[in-house]
């Protein structure tokens, strides 16, 4: 959410609360990262071109991208628990974030595609999962 509001105030550099800066990451959790996510990412980058790279130096593509990151981090939040209804809006915002990040503005579209997607998934599928919980109690 951090990171979004930073997009939306049109900030250039991402700040971070120094404690957060001086914070180690343990070997094990370096490892594990390395492990299941970097592939994943190399693979996207391997496939990212900067296509409309352009779009990017505008501010209201980083207002419009932030804008979208917190709605769709505000929407995982609020997904009921154990759902899963999480998973779609959380891809949205590691799309947009690569699509920023790789300078390929249609990434991000598409993080805003799937992200969409997840919104809705979690208003319908979400009431309907609220709904059958207080109907067993």
């Amino acid at each position: 959410m951090l990171l979004a509001l930073e997009l939306i105030v049109g900030r250039r550099r991402v700040w971070l609360p120094e404690r957060w800066r001086q914070r180690e990451i343990s070997a094990e959790t370096r490892q594990r990262f390395a492990e299941k996510l970097l592939p994943r990412i190399r693979w996207i980058e391997r496939h990212s071109r900067m296509r409309l790279a352009f779009l990017l130096s505008y501010r209201f593509t980083g207002v419009l991208f932030g804008a979208v990151t917190l709605a769709l981090v505000v929407t995982a939040f609020l997904a009921p628990p154990f759902t899963g209804l999480d998973t779609l809006p959380s891809l949205g915002v590691v799309l947009i974030s690569l699509g920023v990040l790789l300078e390929d503005p249609i990434l991000g579209f598409l993080g805003l595609v799937i992200g969409a997607a997840g919104v809705l998934a979690v208003f319908f599928l979400g009431r309907e999962a609220i709904h059958l919980v207080r109907n067993l109690f």
